[in-house]
Parts: C-alpha cells; structure tokens; sequence
C-alpha cells in the first residue's frame, strides 16, 4: 500500500530561544570545568553518569513525559533544541540519552503503571541507562527475523538468544529486548514478536563488547540463556510488537544526532581554511552547509509530527538514512577540501586527528540505527515500490 511522505514545512518556535540559551550556558560551564572538549568530537568520551545526573537536575530528560513521573510536560521542539546543542558540543549523553529519546516513551506507553512508577522518575534523574536490544547475528537489521526467544513459564518469560550491536548494554541496567513469543504465520511474517523490559542484572545474562576500529567498545553482543523475565516486565501486546518497535524506530532514527554525530569536524574544517578560503573550498563548504541545513529541516519537520502524535515511520528512516550517509561521509570530504588550504600549524595537527579518528568511526553510521538497505526497503515499501 503506497503512503504519502510528506515534510511539512516548520520552524522552530521564538520560546525556544530561551531554552537554547540556557542549555548552551550550562554546556559553556561544564566546558570551563573540564568535563568535556568540544574540540575533541567523538574523541570525548561519550559515557558520564555524574554529567547525565546535571541534566537531569535541569529538567532536560524525559522533559516531554508527565509530571507525574518527574517529566516537564514540554514539547518535543523544545526536547530537539536540547538534543541538538548537546550533539553540536558533543557532550558526554550515552548514559541517559536511549533511555530519554525512546525506552521511557516505550515504558510510558506501554508499560505497567508499577513499572512506570518505579523507572521513569529514576530516568528523568539521569540514574539509567537503556540498551535497545533488537538486531542479532543471523538477521541484522531485518528485525521480523529475530529468532531469540521468550517462553512463558507461569508468570515468568525464560529467554535463550542472543542480540548484538546493543550500544552501551555493558553500562546499562536495563533493555527494551524485542523477542519472539511465537512463530511467524505463513501470511504475516511479522506475527509472534513481543518487547520485554529486561533487567540486565538478571542471572543468565553475558555481554561481550565488540572492538571497533577507534578503539571504543560501545557494541556488545548480549547472549542469554535460561534468563527469567518476570511476565508484568512484557510491554504492550504479546505476539504484536512489531507495530510497537516499529513506531519506536521513529523516535530512534529522526533526531539531531543522525546528522551531528560527525558536526566537529565541520566545525574544524572551517578554523582550518580561515576566513578566506579558495573558491573550490568555499564551494565545497557552501555545499555541505546547504545540506546540512535540509537534514535539519527535515528532522525539525518530524519533531513536529511527534509533538502532533503522529508516528512519522518512513520520514524519520529518510532522515536517518540520508544523515547517516551524510555524516559518513564527511571527514573524507572535509580531507579533500582541506588538502590545499595554508598550512594552520594552530589547527593543522588537532584537524588531522580529528579526521583520522571520525573516519575510523564513520563506518558504524549506517549500521546503528538500521542498516541503509534495510530503510530503503522500507522506504520502498511505504512508496509502493516493493
């Protein structure tokens, strides 16, 4: 069935000015404190509970969710002008920053009153990390294939599987693990996928980071074996949380962060050819700059469907799949535009490190999140192409 894609046009409201000042003058003093360079980019490390509990003392998690669970009730553009300044200076937000933008929309949707009660206000004060546990090894990103299983036992799911690409699940206490209750049907492959609330101090549990090229390990491979779930952790409908994760991926792919994860080292590239640079490096800026500007209204653009209510599926995996490529492949860009240029022995050195290390992180950009194929398809699909 083809679906109208559709950006409407939105600019950001005058009263998030406001907010935008405030959280760049926190960011501005954590810098003059030395919790983080913005000049270091992905070099910072991205992983800072203490960092996450300031956040969260501003009201700048879960800031959109009701008061009741300690959110603000504020809009999501006022969350985006947040999730962008962060992302721009490149503060430490791994620990909070899954849980915000979609494991406590996930909990308060769907999720138990007892279990609302009990999580989300811990949450909005920076105190958990979520892990998202949906690929695994044999299916990727196809996430209908996953085969890691949940068998109810009385009140209790016993789980056997194994998911990967988990980012940060050695840090986290908790996952939001899409796993199978029940076989697919011959007519709906989708059928049979329940999300469950795991607690990942449970007994049973191994996480095995993944090295990656940087020399970080935020991937993990998750294998479970024999754990038990308690049955009130199962979030929403059992068998039919394909069109829950599926909605979620709208929160996960739309963000700021799906173009901004390399930004330093556009920012770099300017301080590196001055304030006069050649015309094919002005050209070459001019460019990036143009598309920088339409990934971000784009992602404004889906912002504001989720503060409607809608569920902006095949928008947010555009953004996602066109920022991804994008960011990837701006240190080779900025390389080539910065191969000319005087040399700046103040900025040459810290620019060329800065290259080295988001090339060897590039490569990760179109995997996390869903891998490029796997959203053209469902882009595809939502056009009637497939």
């Amino acid at each position: 069935m083809q679906t109208q894609i559709r950006f409407d046009p939105l600019r950001l409201p005058p009263e998030t000015a406001k907010l935008r000042d405030e959280v760049r003058a926190f960011l501005a003093d954590e810098i003059a404190q030395g919790t983080f360079d913005p000049k270091l980019g992905q070099k910072n490390p991205g992983y800072d509970r203490d960092f996450s509990r300031r956040v969260g003392e501003r009201g700048w998690i879960g800031m959109t969710w009701p008061k009741e669970y300690g959110g603000q009730e504020r809009s999501y553009l006022d969350r985006y002008v947040v999730t962008e300044e962060m992302r721009v200076a490149c503060a430490p937000t791994w620990s909070h920053f899954v849980a915000d933008r979609q494991s406590g929309p996930v909990i308060l949707k769907y999720g138990t009153e007892a279990l609302k009660a009990e999580i989300l206000p811990k949450i909005v004060r920076g105190e958990r990390c979520f892990a998202i546990g949906m690929s695994e090894p044999n299916s990727g990103s196809d996430l209908f294939a996953a085969a890691t299983r949940a068998e109810a036992e009385g009140d209790q799911y016993r789980v056997n599987g194994t998911k990967i690409w988990t980012s940060n699940a050695h840090r986290a206490e908790y996952m939001i693990a899409l796993l199978r209750t029940s076989p697919p049907t011959n007519d709906n492959r989708r059928h049979g996928l329940t999300q469950f609330l795991v607690d990942m101090r449970l007994p049973g549990i191994t996480v095995r980071p993944i090295d990656q090229m940087p020399g970080s390990t935020d991937f993990n491979e998750v294998h479970f074996e024999d754990v038990m779930v308690p049955a009130d952790h199962v979030l929403g409908e059992v068998d039919g949380a394909w069109k829950q994760a599926t909605a979620e991926l709208a929160y996960e792919r739309s963000g700021p962060e799906r173009f901004l994860e390399t930004y330093t080292v556009l920012a770099e590239l300017l301080r590196t050819l001055g304030k006069d640079p050649d015309l094919r490096a002005a050209e070459g800026v001019g460019r990036l700059v143009a598309q920088l500007h339409t990934l971000r209204r784009m992602s404004v653009s889906v912002a504001g469907m989720l503060e409607a209510g809608r569920e902006p599926v095949l928008e947010a995996s555009i953004v996602k799949d066109l920022g991804t490529v994008w960011e990837q492949a701006l240190p080779a860009i900025a390389r080539d535009l910065a191969a000319f240029a005087k040399p700046n022995p103040e900025t040459q050195v810290a620019f060329e490190e800065l290259i080295d290390h988001a090339t060897l992180v590039a490569p990760k950009l179109t995997i996390q999140g869903g891998t490029t194929e796997v959203l053209r398809g469902i882009i595809a699909r939502g056009l009637g192409l497939r």
